[in-house]
């Protein structure tokens, strides 16, 4: 706690103490009346000393809780404030949700974005998107720092997403745009479940690329590849597109996903410095809190200093002198 103005405390308790002093130096002068003569027998008097007695407490009384409210007075002008600094972090950091929403990984996609919805209330100043896919890919939600639009997105692919594992049919507006959401345009031709596509695609959605910030792709598939004629980008050179963006992926693949699929899984997300985590060995909550705590970039803001006003006190206190004098001065004057 602190004053803003203390010249005014330097200036104003000097020169109250001057006018006080030049006030009580002053000798109490008949303006009116007549005196008294030969009133000691009075001033004997039991009920006269009681009365004088209770006159010098109130009257000192008032004088001290005038000093009071003076003081207070001069420290609400000088202005009381605490000083409190604070240091912005904010996390250097872009990630992307890209989910494989064919059926077979439709119940892993539901636990990946239920768990995910907690890491983005926890984010700040990180940009968040998600991107899913099947024969095509969709751009869900666009890098952005509007996590209230984030969560209530995931929060309707996740109704989606539920209603595609219950096959419940009255949520299917839910299924159409926010699960499959166009992600089977062309699928007559070319099949479906493309995943060199959906990992490409995603990777091309990063904006800015070539600024410092820590990017991941947090990639759910089982690595099923059903395409008719083969995908445009292959799973390997997806991987190597991601390195050479600096882009590291990290994948999770559900319990059915084949040997040979979870191979070619893993050697493309370590080529790009990733990791490949499988639903059968650890639980999704894990995986998303291991990749949560190991791609954390920190960005320090400056530190910024702030001045809070803190009247409250004292002007508390000097509501209640000036209440008290009132009810005094009343009492004196009975």
């Amino acid at each position: 706690m602190g004053l803003k103005y203390q010249f005014v405390i330097y200036i104003g308790i000097p020169l109250s103490l001057i006018l006080l002093l030049i006030r009580f130096k002053q000798k109490s002068k008949y303006k009116s009346g007549k005196k008294i003569a030969n009133t000691k027998y009075t001033q004997n008097l039991p009920y006269y000393k009681k009365i004088m007695k209770k006159y010098k407490f109130l009257a000192t009384s008032i004088k001290m809780f005038c000093i009071i409210s003076i003081i207070l007075s001069l420290i609400l002008i000088a202005r009381p404030v605490k000083v409190e600094s604070s240091e912005n972090i904010q996390y250097n950091r872009d990630i992307f949700l890209c989910l494989d929403v064919s059926g077979s990984v439709a119940e892993l996609d539901a636990d990946i974005v239920n768990e995910l919805k907690e890491t983005v209330k926890q984010l700040k100043g990180e940009r968040f998107g998600v991107s899913i896919f099947n024969t095509s890919s969709n751009l869900l939600i666009p890098l952005t720092e509007d996590y209230e639009y984030v969560l209530e997105t995931l929060d309707k692919l996740k109704q989606s997403l539920d209603a595609y594992n219950d096959i419940n049919m009255e949520n299917s507006n839910y299924l159409q745009k926010y699960s499959e959401a166009g992600t089977l345009v062309g699928n007559e031709s070319r099949g479906s479940s493309i995943i060199g596509d959906g990992l490409a695609s995603c990777i091309y959605s990063f904006p800015d690329t070539e600024k410092n910030r820590t990017r991941i792709i947090l990639f759910a598939t089982d690595n099923d590849d059903a395409s008719t004629n083969g995908p445009i980008v292959t799973l390997e050179e997806a991987g190597k597109i991601a390195k050479e963006k600096n882009i590291k992926v990290y994948g999770i693949c559900p319990k059915i996903t084949q040997p040979e699929d979870k191979q070619e899984l893993e050697s493309a997300v370590n080529i790009s410095g990733g990791k490949l985590y499988k639903e059968d060995e650890e639980p999704v909550s894990q995986v998303v809190k291991e990749i949560q705590e190991t791609t954390k970039s920190e960005l320090k803001g400056t530190k910024e200093t702030r001045l809070i006003d803190k009247p409250a006190i004292p002007f508390v206190i000097l509501i209640t002198s000036i209440g008290v004098i009132f009810l005094l001065n009343k009492k004196l004057k009975i």
